[in-house]
């Protein structure tokens, strides 16, 4: 009865190792920024509402937010609480900085 526990024992966790003797990872890769924002600076004459990607933001022409540098999330226009058309897709690149309305928009 030991040798069949042992020799399923055996069976079982060899079913974990390669061929090569290396236990088999997952090899998906994920590009992302931990706890990482930019600043959005509303450089426009007008007083906006947007939608950051995780919630609604209004912003007095000149006025600054902070938004969670959440790589490819979109930042929309927002009217009434409802998501409008796109403004841009948030990048690795735009973490750490603050970022001018006009700029993005173009």
């Amino acid at each position: 009865m030991k040798k069949i526990i042992l020799l399923f024992s055996l069976a079982f966790f060899s079913s974990f190792v390669s061929v090569d003797g290396c236990y088999l990872e997952n090899e998906v890769t994920k590009k992302f920024v931990l706890s990482s924002s930019f600043s959005l600076i509303n450089d426009s004459k007008d007083k906006i509402s947007i939608h950051t990607g995780t919630g609604f933001v209004s912003l007095n022409k000149g006025s600054k937010t902070s938004i969670g540098c959440n790589v490819g999330k979109e930042v929309c226009w927002a009217n009434e609480g409802k998501k409008g058309d796109v403004i841009f897709k948030i990048t690795a690149d735009m973490c750490g900085k603050t970022l001018k309305l006009s700029e993005l928009m173009k």
